[in-house]
């Protein structure tokens, strides 16, 4: 049986051959055969999935052939303990495997830890083909909320092992990159995230007059997401503040959410145009997670006009100081207070900043693409293998 890391090994036969190829190409921004492997996927609705959806759309808009590999692609599926919406795959490697012999991507990227993400890492390694990652959720940190029992220094530990074997490791803001360099990851990039400013803007406000808050007092407070413990929603339900507090989505902690806190309003999931009409239409966006790299929502709520009131976590201290769209403050109310006072106008030129293009743009210029010469020749000898396993 053929070691697969041989395969990279010169041969004559085909290096003229590639020194045409590489000749035609040489100086050509040439569009690239991009395989994204993640355990995230339509129609889950998320801020991964709308990450990776869009960035894929606009790659391929750009030119770039992308294939994905997901749960939908006729897996054996399990639901992930705790959030059963999600579905993880089984006995997925020989399929990756056949993927990728008939794709030959030219970069691979990785973007989640599931067991897509781990039967992909596995094969690059063994393969000896460059790789990246990206950073979407604090691992970590959700475990320790559900299970307290399991350690944070175990939860990284997986993390790095996982991550630093990528070329490169794509992160959301400048902030998570220092702090994930601090705990022993390498190769790390920020790799921004983008907006639908068309989907998102204020014209969505009062559309023909109506209100979607229509008879709850003002000013509304509204928060948008998956209704879970490690999104902290409680400490925004428990803040003293005037109006009403709205909770917009669904998830496993909801029913006992509305049972403890009867004088908030759960209108359950929104999506499109109704859900920034959600947005357009509150008066302040709370945002009170510590556990999100990012959180697209405070770009969506600033892109309708809403201002944004959140904690000093990772995602809000790199979106809204300096922007005039919001506040940060580890004391939530006072910014949330403070929100009141802001003009509509600035969180929406903020937003406006942050497209999907270009996130897609930072994307390809982050992967680690696969050296055309040794590609040519690795992709041609393993199309010789009937096994590799």
């Amino acid at each position: 049986m053929t070691d697969p890391s041989d395969l990279h090994d010169d041969d004559e036969d085909l290096r003229l051959d590639d020194e045409a190829d590489d000749a035609e190409d040489d100086g050509d921004e040439r569009p690239q055969r991009i395989m994204l492997v993640t355990d995230a996927w339509e129609p889950q609705m998320n801020g991964v999935v709308r990450t990776l959806s869009r960035t894929v759309a606009e790659c391929r808009a750009m030119g770039h052939e992308v294939e994905v590999i997901h749960p939908g692609l006729g897996y054996k599926t399990f639901p992930l303990p705790t959030y059963p919406e999600i579905k993880l795959a089984l006995f997925t490697r020989k399929d990756i495997v056949r993927r990728f012999k008939e794709f030959e991507p030219e970069a691979i990227h990785i973007a989640t830890e599931g067991p897509l993400g781990l039967s992909a890492r596995r094969i690059c390694v063994k393969w000896k083909l460059p790789f990246t990652t990206s950073y979407h959720t604090k691992f970590p940190e959700y475990v320790n909320a559900r299970f307290p029992i399991i350690p944070l220094s175990w939860g990284y530990a997986f993390m790095r092992w996982f991550h630093n074997a990528s070329g490169r490791m794509m992160v959301t803001t400048p902030s998570m990159r220092d702090d994930l360099a601090e705990r022993g990851f390498k190769n790390l990039t920020p790799w921004a995230r983008g907006v639908d400013i068309e989907m998102f803007n204020p014209d969505k406000r009062r559309v023909n007059g109506e209100d979607v808050y229509e008879g709850l007092q003002r000013p509304i407070w509204v928060n948008v997401g998956r209704i879970a413990v490690e999104k902290n929603i409680e400490t925004f339900l428990k803040l003293d503040l005037p109006g009403t507090k709205v909770v917009v989505g669904d998830g496993p902690q909801r029913e006992e959410l509305m049972q403890r806190y009867p004088d908030a309003v759960f209108p359950g999931s929104r999506f499109g145009d109704e859900l920034a009409r959600y947005f357009a239409d509150a008066d302040v966006f709370v945002f009170p997670s510590w556990t999100d790299t990012f959180g697209l929502v405070n770009l969506e709520a600033m892109a309708c006009g809403t201002p944004v009131a959140a904690f000093p976590a990772h995602g809000p201290r790199d979106i809204i100081p300096g922007s005039g769209g919001g506040f940060i403050n580890d004391d939530l109310r006072q910014a949330c207070l403070d929100c009141l006072e802001i003009d509509r106008a600035a969180p929406r030129a903020h937003a406006e900043k942050h497209s999907w293009k270009q996130c897609a743009i930072d994307f390809v210029e982050n992967l680690t693409p696969h050296p055309k010469p040794e590609r040519r020749r690795f992709w041609r000898r393993l199309r010789k293998q009937k096994s590799l396993y």
